[in-house]
């Protein structure tokens, strides 16, 4: 199976590349070369477990509950709020744990709200052209989400939200006027955004020219492209990157593909996106032949999440767009992004079972 063999590639890639960029970091912050190794075999094991459950469970199970799992992820979102409850991490209070076991909520309300937007658009598509009846509620009910993602702030994670639902109400049929005039809105919060925390506008003049504060807000896509330009075609060779000595900062999680691209050159990082691309190609041939629209709206949400993702990331990591934090999907280090990614492709995998592919 194609989907499947695509998976397991990028999977095995992110289990060797976190090892490759961290045992570095690993060795002088726990004494132990294999640290973030074992834990992301631990991640990828409980990971794989749950994929193959969410593949044997027939994903029109989860419209009966997608009002449950909407909930809950509601719920979780504002539990992570709480004073003492959230942890903050990286200047983000975006996680709730005990102890070395944590869970980043915005990651489980990724799959929940497709889950629960699938449900809704394949029940009342016809409304979806009205603003007041079908385009409206959808969107109060992202940006509601968003809001609250924000509140913790994670930019990146609710980028990847908004983008990915836009992409499913557009596929059901919404007019073109509604998307220009919540464009038109959209900017006017996305400026406001800005203006809410100096740290974001640092983040966009450090885009547009990171050399301009070479120690501060554009040290880390700096420290990006010095390891992607000596990268060239073949690549430095696995194991020999130069900016995992302390350069680029924890280069296991946000700029993985940074040191792939140092260590494996151009044809690696081709190599991956390609992986990337096919997977897209194979979840939207799975959404276009499923059986019922519940099915070709689960499967295209899934689908364009991983997609947005991997884009917002790459683009980062190669000085396209400013930075946001966000993972890429398979390859990164990471416990809740990497299980709640393979439980996704859980599902996607069991559509595929029912379409006609």
């Amino acid at each position: 199976m194609t989907l499947l063999f695509v998976i397991c590639t990028l999977l095995a890639a992110g289990v060797v590349m976190v090892y490759s960029s961290s045992y570095i970091w690993s060795e002088y912050k726990f004494d132990d070369a294999y640290y973030y190794l074992k834990r992301q075999l631990l991640f990828a094991g409980a990971g794989v477990i749950a994929m193959f459950f969410f593949m044997v469970i027939p994903y029109y199970t989860w419209k009966k509950y997608a009002n449950m799992i909407l909930i809950f992820c509601f719920a979780l979102l504002l539990l992570v709020l709480i004073p003492g409850v959230g942890l903050i991490r990286g200047g983000a209070q975006s996680w709730i744990g005990v102890g070395a076991f944590s869970i980043q909520p915005s990651e489980f309300m990724k799959l929940g709200l497709i889950i629960f937007l699938a449900a809704i658009l394949s029940a009342n598509q016809k409304y979806i052209t009205s603003f007041k009846k079908g385009f409206f509620p959808c969107i109060m009910l992202i940006f509601t989400a968003f809001g609250l993602i924000m509140l913790q702030p994670d930019l990146g994670t609710g980028m990847v939200l908004v983008v990915t639902c836009m992409i499913m109400i557009f596929s059901a049929g919404a007019r073109l006027t509604h998307f220009f005039g919540l464009a038109a809105l959209g900017l006017l919060g996305f400026a406001g955004l800005i203006a809410s925390a100096p740290y974001r506008i640092n983040r966009i003049t450090a885009f547009l020219n990171p050399w301009e504060d070479p120690l501060g807000d554009g040290f880390q896509i700096i420290q990006s492209l010095y390891a992607i330009g000596p990268g060239g075609l073949m690549g430095l060779g696995f194991g020999n990157s130069l900016q995992k000595y302390f350069y680029l900062p924890e280069p296991q999680t946000d700029f993985i593909f940074a040191i792939l691209g140092e260590e494996l050159g151009f044809l690696g990082g081709t190599a991956v996106i390609f992986l990337f691309f096919l997977l897209l190609w194979r979840g939207i041939k799975i959404s276009l032949e499923a059986p019922d629209l519940f099915g070709r709206f689960l499967a295209l949400g899934i689908s364009a999440m991983l997609a947005v993702q991997a884009m917002i990331n790459i683009s980062v990591v190669i000085g396209l767009i400013p930075v946001t934090g966000i993972t890429l999907p398979f390859l990164s280090y990471g416990g809740s992004s990497l299980t709640l990614t393979l439980c996704s492709v859980g599902v996607l995998l069991n559509i595929s079972t029912y379409s006609k592919i």
